[in-house]
């Protein structure tokens, strides 16, 4: 196998079990030194030493850190472990989350925010912290993830999913302020058996959706010739892309520039024939003013 990640500085938080371990171990099976980000690392029974030893035994190199990511302080003192043990950061794999399912009719307030600042805001401080430094080493891979959760919902599961997609809308930006500088944002959305959906899999799926069927697609958004912006599925050896699309939809004016007749018409919006990607968010207005012009001067 190919090593595709020699010598490259990764940072992934949540990898003392699932998805992270199994996504550290990836990483550093291609050549990539790893910091393995879990809380109550620091000791030395913890799972995430489990994860450096593991890779210390394969030959690789590896470092335990137990920053909460909800904490700036300690995730600035994490970046700071991993540079002054290895001189830079290349990747940063947001992996860290919880769950705190109910239905939003039974959801606490405090529930919700707890899982918005683990995922979005853990990941949203992570970022910052090596923000900047990737941007003057013109070199940095960042993948977000995100859930299907989040892009077509689930129920019980409204903080989860609106953390979920709300990353996804971050990962959007990032990835366009980021790549005149070389840093490439992407998503990967996955699918597997861990310890966050424990009972709710029967056996034979359970055996099906492992995390290490996930993490090729991991390596492949962190990769030197990774996509940028890209929304990443995986699950079970199976890989899809997910986009977030914009119809060709339809013009009012004059008398039709009325509630009565889009809601008449609300099929032929929806239609999806000619739907596109929009490359950035102002792809809405070019599209809206373009297809009004056309409309107006048509009746000219």
């Amino acid at each position: 196998m190919t090593q595709l990640l020699q010598g490259r500085i990764a940072i992934v938080t949540g990898a003392g079990r699932g998805l992270g371990r199994a996504h550290a171990l990836e990483l550093a099976q291609h050549g990539a030194k790893v910091l393995v980000n879990d809380m109550g690392a620091d000791q030395p029974d913890s799972p995430a030493q489990a994860v450096v030893d593991a890779i210390r035994a394969a030959g690789g190199d590896a470092l335990a850190h137990g920053a909460d990511v909800t904490k700036p302080q300690q995730v600035e003192a994490m970046v700071q472990a991993a540079t002054a043990r290895w001189g830079r950061v290349d990747i940063l794999v947001n992996n860290a989350g919880i769950l705190r399912d109910k239905t939003f009719a039974k959801m606490s307030l405090e529930d919700f925010r707890l899982v918005i600042e683990v995922h979005l805001m853990g990941a949203v401080h992570c970022t910052q912290a090596v923000w900047n430094a990737m941007r003057e080493q013109n070199y940095g891979r960042i993948v977000m993830t995100t859930s299907s959760s989040g892009l077509y919902g689930n129920f019980g599961q409204a903080n989860y999913g609106a953390a979920k997609m709300a990353l996804v809308g971050l990962m959007q930006t990032l990835a366009l302020e980021g790549e005149r500088y070389g840093v490439r944002v992407n998503c990967l959305a996955p699918t597997a058996a861990t310890a966050m959906t424990e009972g709710l899999l029967d056996e034979q799926s359970l055996a099906l959706l492992t995390p290490g069927s996930v993490s090729p697609a991991l390596v492949a958004l962190v990769s030197e010739n990774a996509p940028t912006r890209t929304i990443l599925m995986a699950g079970a050896g199976s890989f899809e892309q997910a986009n977030i699309t914009m119809t060709r939809g339809i013009y009012l004016d004059g008398e039709d520039l009325s509630a009565n007749v889009l809601i008449d018409r609300l099929d032929q919006v929806s239609d999806r024939a000619e739907e596109t990607v929009p490359a950035t968010g102002f792809d809405q207005l070019r599209h809206e003013i373009a297809k009004a012009q056309a409309c107006q001067t048509e009746k000219l």
